[in-house]
């Protein structure tokens, strides 16, 4: 027999509002060190692209970076799939 644990674990419901939570919760701001290890980036780089986003923000020695528009830049980065897909096989 499953118990309510195992029941409450595999709740597809609960989890999906867990992850909303998370996504909720996150740092809005992050350090250079914390971009660092969030987008696998070297210090360099990302002081470049932060500064070319406008997503950098220095306060009294301590600069921040706004993840949101940070985000919506690198979105201007992304590629489309190059892989073809069955109905472009055929």
């Amino acid at each position: 027999m499953i118990s309510d644990e195992t029941r409450a674990y595999y709740d597809l419901k609960k989890r999906n509002d867990v992850r909303e939570s998370a996504k909720r919760l996150r740092r809005q701001f992050l350090r250079y060190k914390d971009a660092e290890i969030v987008y696998s980036l070297q210090h360099k780089k990302i002081l470049e692209l932060a500064s070319e986003a406008g997503a950098i923000y220095r306060m009294d020695g301590t600069v921040l970076i706004n993840r949101d528009i940070f985000d919506a830049y690198l979105e201007k980065f992304h590629e489309p799939s190059t892989l073809k897909s069955e109905e472009d096989k055929a």
